[in-house]
């Protein structure tokens, strides 16, 4: 019996349409890499956060029906090779995967040392496995900032609420004015998750 504070029933509610990689038991597997994930605070924290995150989630993989990036054409890019380890498994293999369309190559070393895994030279493992797709959106969540000024954890754990979510997710595009229309549809699909499992949504919801 899992401890998280969101059900199997409810998941399945949240994404009636996902695609078959992205298990509930996957995600379950995952947390261990992150306890304080959905388990800081109290219960509408913890809540919250969850939600939060699924939320991203949902926009990203669009309900999780996407297990990988679309746009194949653009895979190419996201291979900086200005880092020293380069790009082993290909120019073309750190494309987006995943809950919350993981890429570059980057990421998927630091991502990879963080949770031993060999993602560099398998960022297959990404679409393979459900566990490891739910570990590296919980890294990502749990350990960077992105363009925001807090990691998304921190956002929900410290009172700063889910708009700053969106900043360290995809601030740099959709903040301030970038992209009105994205943070609107990811605060409503916020709202609906916060809703199907019966908690407050909080305050701080745009940015």
């Amino acid at each position: 019996m899992s401890d998280f504070v969101i059900s199997e029933a409810e998941f399945d509610r949240i994404f009636p349409d996902r695609d078959s990689c992205y298990t509930y038991q996957g995600l379950i597997d995952a947390l261990h890499t992150y306890p304080r994930f959905a388990n800081t605070g109290t219960e509408a924290m913890r809540s919250r956060e969850a939600a939060a995150f699924l939320t991203h989630a949902d926009f990203e993989s669009v309900g999780l029906q996407y297990v990988k990036e679309i746009n194949e054409a653009n895979y190419w890019i996201k291979c900086d090779y200005s880092r020293p380890f380069g790009c082993p498994a290909g120019q073309s293999a750190y494309y987006g995967r995943g809950p919350i369309m993981f890429s570059w190559n980057f990421n998927y070393k630091a991502a990879g040392d963080a949770l031993g895994l060999d993602l560099l030279n398998n960022p297959w493992l990404v679409e393979q496995d459900p566990s490891v797709a739910w570990q590296t959106a919980l890294w990502y969540w749990n350990t960077q900032n992105g363009p925001g000024t807090m990691t998304s954890h921190e956002a929900m754990v410290g009172g700063a609420g889910f708009g700053e979510t969106i900043r360290s997710l995809n601030g740099a595009l959709e903040c301030d004015g970038g992209n009105p229309a994205s943070v609107r549809a990811r605060v409503a699909k916020y709202e609906r998750i916060t809703g199907i499992i019966d908690t407050n949504p909080g305050s701080g919801l745009t940015c």
